[in-house]
């Protein structure tokens, strides 16, 4: 899963029952999810009590194996709508030519990684390509311990990084505190609403980021100092919080004092998702050392990448040779370069803009009428909306946003729940989701809420 929220096991085999009321594709569906268990296994978790069988995908919609319509408001993969025909077309065309491995010389990877170098700010304009987001947070500890010598690692309390060996342990929304390895501390994530420290009390940002020293001295008394402060730009594991003034900035200068360097994790925060930037690390005014994007940049193409300035990638060459088979390869760079262009030339930073304030309004509404929401937050087009018993004592009510997101799978909505109390309904449409679509996901909230 891409950012640590919870799924819905699937169905244990041989627990599922057909009647004759049911369809003959509702049948082929349940005779798939079977098949699925078997061929690969229990750790593949699903979305939804019942299971949705997806076969197409154009825009912000997708379609089931029945034919009926959902309205997608949960995936970032395709950023720019499922199916564009732009990426489509440029996929076609270099696998039509040539696919292979990143030995030979090509244009495209070089043409694609001098563009994200020219859209990143300052010195990050060297590009290391990989699959995938969690294949790029895993190099870019490998580079911040070659480059800086110490092996310490300060992430967020329920943070998501990926899901290799490595990383796994980085993402500690995955696995109980006392399980971290001794090289990990966790700092409080700046979580305003239901933090230690609230939005009106003063240097909030500073006070969150005053745990990091916290962390520091935590890891000296094992002998240990930090390579790496990571994390996303909007803290989605921990629900969908966005970073106070003053946070990231005080926080990355902690670290780099202490000889670590700054990770920005961009894969959910990136390419114009949070609308005033083309990066979320730019809205706190801060330049990270490396810089990880991942499954969006590819609108459903696997597409990664590593960007940091030429001088960490040289200290880390004077010890390691890169190679990445399938990182960067010609069709993966023609279709990033699709996305780019699409963003650019349909106003896709624009449309995140004004539909995203649509939407916030929208929510905002919503939270007026229905006392079970808590709190709204998020910015561009990535929000949550935390689903409470009581807005007085902010008992979260997880069984109610469970049966919110049921409601609306079943009445053609996709979203999903996320957060460390698995309460806060998770909004992140492709970014072509219009003020139509925004209009349609309110709607379908709203009756959700009434029946409820």
């Amino acid at each position: 899963m891409a950012s640590g929220e919870k799924s819905v096991p699937a169905w244990p085999s041989g627990q599922i029952e057909i009647t004759r009321d049911q369809s003959y594709a509702q049948w082929m569906n349940h005779n798939l999810l079977e098949r699925r268990l078997r061929a690969l296994g229990p750790a593949y978790r699903l979305f939804y009590e019942n299971p949705v069988h997806l076969v197409r995908g154009e825009g912000a919609w997708l379609w089931d194996a029945e034919g009926r319509r959902y309205l997608d408001c949960y995936n970032n993969v395709a950023s720019v709508g499922h199916c564009h025909p732009r990426v489509v077309e440029a996929l076609q065309r270099q696998a039509s030519t040539l696919n292979t491995h990143t030995r030979y010389l090509h244009e495209n990877v070089v043409q694609y990684a001098e563009r994200l170098g020219a859209l990143l700010p300052g010195e990050l304009n060297t590009c290391m390509f990989v699959c995938t987001g969690t294949e790029a947070n895993d190099l870019a500890f490998r580079i911040a311990r070659t480059v800086t010598g110490n092996e310490g690692a300060i992430v967020l309390d329920h943070a998501y990084h990926g899901n290799s060996m490595v990383v796994a342990e980085l993402s500690t929304s995955d696995y109980p505190t006392e399980q971290q390895p001794d090289y990990l501390e966790t700092v409080e994530a700046p979580d305003t609403y239901r933090g230690s420290i609230g939005p009106d009390e003063p240097y909030v940002g500073k006070k969150y980021a005053g745990r990091v020293d916290g962390a520091i001295g935590a890891l000296a008394e094992r002998g240990c100092q930090p390579a790496i402060f990571i994390t996303d730009n909007i803290y989605s594991s921990s629900g969908i919080l966005t970073p106070p003034p003053e946070y990231l900035k005080s926080a990355y200068a902690k670290v780099r004092a202490a000889g670590g360097l700054a990770i920005a994790d961009e894969v959910q925060s990136g390419l114009c998702r949070l609308g005033d930037h083309w990066w979320g690390f730019e809205d706190s005014d801060v330049l990270p050392d490396i810089v990880t994007m991942g499954k969006p940049m590819g609108d459903g193409h696997p597409l990664a990448v590593v960007v940091t300035k030429a001088e960490i990638a040289e200290v880390f060459a004077r010890r390691f040779d890169y190679f990445n088979t399938f990182g960067g390869n010609p069709v993966s760079a023609a279709v990033g370069m699709a996305v780019l262009d699409v963003i650019e030339e349909e106003s896709i930073q624009r449309n995140v803009l004004e539909v995203g304030a649509y939407l916030a309004n929208g929510l905002h509404s919503l939270a007026d009428r229905h006392e079970c929401i808590g709190d709204v937050r998020g910015k561009g087009l990535f929000y949550g909306v935390e689903i409470v018993r009581d807005r007085a004592t902010k008992e979260p009510w997880a069984e109610e946003g469970a049966r919110i997101r049921e409601h609306l799978r079943d009445n053609g909505i996709l979203l999903s729940v996320t957060g460390p109390l698995n309460n806060v309904m998770k909004i992140r449409p492709p970014m072509v989701f219009s003020k139509e679509n925004a209009d349609r996901l309110l709607q379908g909230l709203e009756q959700a809420l009434v029946v409820g």
